[in-house]
């Protein structure tokens, strides 16, 4: 790290260096005056920055300015809805400033990121989403994506994860159009694809969401499931920005397993025996005894969960940047450190540690350099080092042992201080934490990008030649330590029994267990020029990307894009994208394609027929169409080949008889598969209105999959594993709608937003297994299914409450599932009328964890030096499932936890929530049924977040340009349908089996500008 430092170090003083070297004599002078807008009118609050300075001004309400400057300085007067101006000190000499008016949407502040290219948001006819990268919430957090939950219409995300380091999300664009695996859509980074959830806020420009095909198609066959693009920030030539970012805060487990004492357990076992037809576990003296607490040697009564998961946790961000320019460079450079601590209490050995703690450091500079008038530079370098640490038997182990090991398997520690433990729980939590080694993760990542860019003005007005090379290496290194604890188990006469061995402490064998290396070449022309009020864009892209990892073949891809833009009098636009994009997955002769799109737009309140409605500022017409690819095959890369392995078999020769191995074929091939292809349309209106004070935008798109892969049907007789063929469709369609208000009230400003998108899908085409009941068939259904354990489920049971009596279950249809039917257990409704509950009685269902509606909201208000904002995100019309939870199990496999206790007994039949418990025949509770099925529906409160600007008068005084104070929290509050049910909705198994807790967190921080 300190290299790093040094690194960093040198550069910013190289390129402030760089940046000063054109300077000359200069001489102090002051500069005063008033700015007004071409009616002449005097502007308020007009920025007044200067170039490669800190400091400046802001102009009062008659629209008033002075600051000192030099002579050799140049002033810039920035204002959003008006057009930069650029002057030079000498020549402002208490005169009056005129800003001219921007076009609506076509500002220095409404550029919109494309691949390859800069738009004016005005001149857009595509379905783009954005965000800046200010208008995100100044969190603590270790993953970018959660913090865009709930703020761009059409992209749903999905929080997965709580542990540091870990806590993810998966992202879903305009929901689910295809019934294969990967939906995820394709993240770029400065139009490279790179993952982003681990890079530093404070990096990000701003976010785009493409999600048409005129936005898409420029990606060929790896851009249908949607992009995700992000810009990072770059210097500029106006002013020098020195920032510094402080955060601390704590993160905080909420819906725990609350698991049941020694005595609930014991009580409960002897419950769970009756049931079960078998012998009481635990007599009455030893229930006296749990309930007592007197001898916890012998009857311990143990709450793993308090006594190892701490109440908070600290988490730490330090950030700083330094960013400007002149006409010859301009950088931006960051250095950034995160620190999470896990939730492990006592994680701490004299040699190492053992919590789940994650550490960070984030560095980036990005330069542009103006070489000459024909020859632009741009050169990013960015990267990061990551340390991810956690206990040798691995946090799932752990968090399993604390979550579902029974109160009374042992004392933690027996009197002599030895480990306890049995022959059967050898997992000792403390001893994990303590006695049982390390891990750590070093994970380093390097991102390289150059660009070149040149002028051919020489050939052709507007034209210019570009090259673009990018070498990505991410490496990962494993190290901790080793060792083993022995448990001992009391023999109820002062003995123990060991179970285990112990060995002493020693370093791990280090292990570089990845380096994977990825490369991208884009070289091509671009082509602007205007003619009159006719503008003409035209963009060639000719790319290979190559990436390289230990254990597989490199991954090739290959495209040429082009992309023509007209544009008339600022009031017409239309784009024209063409790709012919090829990837290896495929057989030779198959593997290139061309998907085209176009788009166009009206700003149709230029018209002279809207321009009397003065409530209408902006109103803006688009759409489009075009065809979009996936060359993702989920089970199998080469599957146009025949795929054969080693056999453990052969045929035997000689007297001997001896067998000779030899290959074996487990897969048939399909030479002629293809990519799939999604058709997808869309209209949109983009508008403002009452002075630009309301904005809207709403979209309508439906899409069409075709040539879905799916298995083959293939008799059992051929042995083979069902070969892949394109012959499945699906659809979806729906809406969207984006919605922002802000508007200044005296000294209050009020603002909100808000977004919504609602989806329905549809399976056109599948394969269908031969035989079914037409109940059964996907055709027609959803594309989506319900997740559990990783397994994808589409059809259940459909139940009717519990059996109540023996009387029940004879006069009910014969129950296959289970040899042997018990009074509590779940009742089934016979689907086909066979008097038989069985397999022919699932049905298919449209239950799914992708819901077809989410939404965001959120407002904003600031009162003098006073801010407050918060952000709202949900979903509705998801579906989870709850049989893991309920019907886990402990290691002794009795199936007791703290739902047992709201389970069906003689005693609680009215009331039960849940069915009986049992060691045995438990085949009809755990079928995949409605009975397990609950609303996923929830509004969370994601980002609360309160602030305090110092003034600028003291701020001058300080010499500062800024400073904040703030304080945020996120996860804050969640509103479900799940009742008394202690569970996320959003992450149902957060905090049981063993999956780490769900967080909230609360931060304060400071913000500092220069």
């Amino acid at each position: 790290m300190k290299s790093i430092i040094k690194v960093y170090t040198f550069l910013v003083l190289t390129l402030a260096t760089l940046c000063s070297y054109a300077q000359g004599p200069e001489n102090n002078i002051t500069i005063s005056g008033t700015v007004k807008d071409s009616k002449g009118v005097s502007l308020e609050g007009v920025k007044i920055l200067i170039q490669e300075r800190v400091g400046g001004d802001v102009t009062s309400k008659d629209g008033k300015f002075s600051l000192a400057a030099t002579s050799n300085d140049i002033i810039y007067f920035k204002k959003e809805g008006y057009n930069l101006l650029k002057i030079p000190a000498v020549e402002i000499n208490k005169g009056v400033v005129t800003l001219t008016e921007s076009l609506i949407d076509a500002g220095d502040d409404d550029d919109v990121f494309i691949p390859f290219g800069i738009r004016k948001k005005r001149g857009i006819s595509a379905s783009i989403s954005t965000i800046k990268g200010t208008e995100l919430p100044q969190l603590p957090l270790s993953t970018l994506t959660n913090s865009l939950s709930g703020r761009l219409a059409g992209l749903y995300i999905k929080q997965t994860g709580s542990r540091p380091g870990v806590d993810d999300a998966s992202l879903l664009i305009r929901g689910r159009s295809s019934y294969n695996s990967g939906q995820s859509p394709l993240v770029l980074v400065d139009g490279v694809e790179r993952d982003f959830v681990n890079m530093d806020l404070n990096e990000i420009e701003g976010i785009s969401v493409l999600k048409d095909a005129a936005s898409l198609s420029w990606y060929g066959m790896n851009g249908a499931n949607g992009v995700v693009y992000i810009t990072t920030k770059r210097g500029n030539a106006v002013k020098t920005n020195v920032t510094f970012d402080t955060q601390v805060g704590v993160q905080a487990p909420v819906n725990l397993t609350n698991p049941v004492n020694s005595f609930q357990f014991a009580s409960l076992s002897n419950q769970v025996a009756t049931n079960s037809g078998l012998p009481l576990i635990y007599d009455q003296t030893a229930l006296n005894a749990y309930q007592s607490r007197a001898d916890l040697v012998n009857f311990p009564d143990n709450n793993f969960v308090d006594r190892f998961i701490k109440d908070v946790a600290p988490v730490q961000r330090y950030v700083t940047t330094v960013s400007g320019g002149n006409s010859f460079a301009r950088y931006f450079t960051l250095l950034s450190y995160y620190k999470q601590d896990g939730l492990y209490r006592d994680a701490a050995a004299p040699k190492y540690n053992t919590n789940s703690n994650f550490k960070r450091y984030n560095f980036r500079t990005n330069l542009d350099l103006h070489v000459n008038k024909k020859l632009d530079v741009r050169l990013d370098v960015g990267g990061r080092i990551e340390n991810l640490q956690y206990n040798t038997s691995g946090n799932a182990t752990f968090l399993n042992t604390i979550y579902n090991t029974p109160a009374n398997a042992f004392p933690l520690l027996n009197p002599d201080g030895t480990f306890g433990g049995s022959a059967l729980f050898r997992n000792n939590p403390l001893a994990m934490l303590t006695a049982n080694g390390n891990n750590n993760d070093l994970t380093r990542s390097l991102l390289a990008t150059l660009e070149v860019m040149h002028k051919l003005d020489f050939i052709l007005n507007g034209l210019s030649a570009n090259a673009f090379y990018t070498y990505d290496i991410t490496s990962a290194y494993a190290y901790g330590f080793n060792e083993n604890y022995e448990v001992y188990a009391p023999n109820g006469n002062g003995t123990f029994q060991r179970f285990g061995n112990q060995t002493p402490l020693q370093y791990k064998a280090s292990d570089f267990n990845s380096n994977v290396r990825n490369n991208e070449f884009w070289t091509g022309i671009d082509y602007d020029r205007t003619f009159g009020l006719h503008n003409v864009k035209f963009s060639s892209r000719l790319s290979r990307a190559i990436s390289a990892a230990p254990g597989r073949l490199d991954l090739n891809r290959t495209s040429i894009a082009n992309r023509l833009s007209y544009g008339y009098n600022n009031r017409y636009f239309m784009d024209i994208v063409t790709t012919y994009a090829g990837s290896e997955n495929f057989a030779v002769g198959k593997r290139f394609g061309v998907f085209p799109a176009f788009s166009a737009g009206w700003i149709i309140s230029e018209e002279n027929f809207l321009k009397k409605f003065k409530a209408v500022n902006f109103l803006k017409i688009r759409g489009s169409y075009g065809i979009v690819g996936a060359d993702e095959l989920s089970t199998r890369r080469f599957a146009f080949s025949n795929y054969f392995t080693r056999s453990s078999g052969g045929y035997t020769f000689g007297t001997g008889y001896t067998g000779v191995s030899g290959a074996g074929e487990v897969a048939l091939a399909n030479p002629n598969l293809t990519w799939e292809k999604a058709v997808k349309s869309s209209v949109g209106i983009d508008g403002k209105f009452f002075d630009q004070s309301l904005s809207l935008a709403f979209d309508l798109f439906r899409e069409k999959r075709k040539d879905l892969l799916i298995a083959d049907l293939l008799p059992n007789v051929i042995g083979q594993s069902l070969s892949l063929i394109n012959n499945g469709q699906a659809q979806y369609q729906g809406y969207e709608a984006t919605l922002s208000y802000q508007k200044t009230f005296n000294k209050v400003t009020v603002g909100f937003n808000g977004n919504f998108t609602k989806t329905k899908s549809k399976i056109l085409k599948i394969n269908e297994e031969a035989g079914i009941p037409q109940y059964q068939k996907q055709t027609g259904f959803s594309v989506g299914s319900v997740v559990q354990g990783g397994e994808f489920i589409r059809r259940f049971l459909v139940s009717n409450g519990l059996f109540q009596s023996q009387a029940e279950i004879n006069a009910a249809p014969v129950q296959r599932f289970s040899a042997l039917v018990r009074p509590g257990d779940i009742r089934y409704v016979d689907q086909n009328n066979d008097n038989v509950i069985d397999n022919l009685d699932f049905i298919m269902t449209n239950y799914s964890d992708v819901p077809d509606t989410y939404y965001g909201f959120g407002t904003s208000v600031r009162f003098a030096n006073f801010d407050v904002s918060l952000q709202f995100q949900g979903v509705a019309g998801r579906t989870i499932q709850i049989n893991n939870l309920i019907n886990s199990t402990s290691a002794s496999g009795n199936y007791i936890n703290q739902f047992s206790q709201e389970s069906w007994t003689p005693a609680t039949a009215a009331t039960a929530k849940y069915p009986l418990v049992a060691l045995n025949n438990r085949g009809n509770n755990t079928q995949d049924s409605d009975f397990w099925l609950r609303s996923g529906d929830f509004l969370k409160l994601k980002n609360l977040e309160l602030g305090y600007t110092i003034s600028p008068n003291v701020i001058k005084k300080l010499k500062l340009n800024s400073l904040r104070f703030y304080a945020s929290g996120f996860n804050l509050l969640t509103f479900s349908k799940l009742g008394d049910l202690p569970i996320d909705p959003e992450i149902p198994t957060a905090g049981f089996n063993s999956d780490y807790p769900y967080i909230i967190t609360f931060s304060a921080g400071i913000n500092l500008k220069f």
